[in-house]
């Protein structure tokens, strides 16, 4: 099959489109025809090399597929050839407690499929192996393109929201980068909940498709004060709930921007990871800070509803050939887009 692999480290550069080994199911996988595959911003922490982040080398990036199964291992009783699917791509032991408990996510064995998993384990191929626990159907009303941006961005977002900071209906709510694929499913699920909703945005273009999601106000973090614009507009209060993936250079603002008793959840760092607290704040507004991590597969089949139902919908921002994923990368390096960027084999 074909797939895109790098053998070491670095920039774009090192992504090549080859030819490699066909991979075969085990016992309890399947195997899926890779209809398109999403890209997201851990395919290129990975390609890049992370400190403490170790994954066997040459490998195949790649965590959200959609997709028809294709072959599967004897074990394997609840999918069936022909099926179409999306990934839950987070991959655990299914039998330690916190697997048991539905909290998967605090397995001691738990990877992010395609960002730590290997060797040529990814979803940027024409076939991929993937266990049959991690399989659920494709919704019926999304193309092979839209279906493929949505798993990671949708579960991620739901654990952040609704599992971890338990957002309430008609609360106040700051959304950092709306033009990510997480930022624009966490405007529509704030949306979903009758929240009011400010967006962060880097052009008139992202602001104008931002409101078109759902956000209320948007602001442009670059030429306005942003924390300034969120008093405003919730008229010196602050807001509710702050969610957060960008890190070092947003977290004052995303601080400042917080009513007493609010809450910052976040789930990565893309602008850094060493962000500056001041404690003052922190215990006398009894501010809540989260961390958030992917979500188990039970929140994931729960957020399809709203996808089921036009609720949520995805943002495809553009697509690719398969062999042209270095440039698809390059795209969102430079943070061109707007919702999800998509490769097709």
């Amino acid at each position: 099959m074909k797939a895109i692999i790098y053998p070491q480290h670095g920039g774009v550069e090192v992504l090549k489109y080859e030819e490699v080994p066909d991979p075969k199911p085990l016992p309890n996988e399947v195997l899926v025809k890779v209809r398109a595959s999403g890209l997201n911003h851990n395919d290129l922490w990975a390609r890049r090399g992370l400190p403490g982040v170790k994954f066997p080398l040459p490998h195949i990036p790649g965590s959200d597929l959609a997709g028809e199964v294709v072959g599967k291992g004897e074990l394997v009783t609840s999918v069936e050839i022909g099926q179409k699917v999306v990934l839950h791509p987070a991959i655990s032991c299914r039998i330690c407690p916190a697997c048991t408990a539905g909290h998967e996510y605090f397995c001691r064995q738990f990877k992010i499929y395609g960002f730590q998993t290997g060797p040529l384990n990814g979803a940027h191929a024409e076939l991929a192996r993937v266990p049959e626990a991690n399989v659920i159907p494709k919704p019926e009303r999304l193309s092979w393109e839209e279906a493929a941006t949505l798993p990671l961005c949708l579960l991620t977002a739901w654990h952040m929201l609704i599992t971890r900071a338990k957002l309430q209906v008609g609360q106040d709510i700051l959304v950092w980068g709306a033009g990510s694929g997480i930022g624009s499913i966490a405007i529509q699920l704030a949306r979903s909940m009758q929240c009011r909703v400010i967006a962060t945005a880097s052009s008139e273009e992202k602001a104008k498709r931002a409101r078109e999601l759902g956000a209320d106000e948007v602001v442009n973090p670059h030429t306005q004060d942003v924390v300034a614009e969120v008093k405003k507009f919730t008229n010196k209060k602050g807001v509710e709930v702050v969610f957060e993936h960008t890190g070092e250079k947003t977290w004052e603002r995303s601080m400042a921007s917080l009513t007493w008793g609010g809450t910052i959840v976040i789930c990565g760092n893309t602008t850094g990871f060493e962000a500056k607290t001041d404690l003052r704040f922190l215990f006398n507004k009894q501010l809540n800070l989260l961390g958030s991590h992917q979500g188990n597969k039970a929140e994931l089949v729960e957020a399809m509803k709203l996808v089921d139902r036009g609720v949520i919908r995805p943002v495809l921002d553009s697509t690719f050939p398969l062999k042209d994923a270095a440039k698809a990368q390059q795209r969102m390096e430079e943070s061109k887009h707007f919702g999800g960027l998509v490769l097709v084999p």
